[in-house]
């Protein structure tokens, strides 16, 4: 069973940066694509970035050069870089690690709450 561990999440004042790390099972980082999604309350999951294995990116439009997402494949970590936070960027961040090239599905971590207030 896969397991993904998010931190970094808190409570920063708009124009803020943080920093969100997910560590994942060494077996399915290796083999998925990574992404940030994020849930505001009363709204659907949405994604934020992803990176392949080999280091491509996607942006959401809403945080394209605010965001950075990136993957440290000898830690098994994906990170993701938040700068210039806004209060709409309020939500729980969740990790994703998509091994379905392989058969093997779509795995979760448990979330970190991202607030962005004065």
């Amino acid at each position: 069973q896969a397991q993904l561990v998010e931190s970094g999440g808190g409570l920063v004042q708009p124009g803020g940066s943080l920093r969100l790390s997910c560590v994942a099972s060494r077996g399915i980082f290796s083999i998925s694509a990574m992404g940030w999604y994020r849930q505001a309350p009363g709204k659907q999951r949405e994604l934020v970035a992803r990176i392949s294995t080999g280091g491509t990116t996607n942006y959401a439009e809403s945080v394209k050069g605010r965001f950075t997402i990136s993957r440290d494949n000898v830690k098994n970590t994906m990170y993701l870089q938040m700068n210039s936070l806004k209060p709409e960027d309020t939500a729980v961040y969740y990790c994703n690690a998509d091994a379905s090239d392989y058969g093997l599905g779509s795995y979760w971590g448990q979330g970190t709450q991202v607030t962005v207030s004065s």
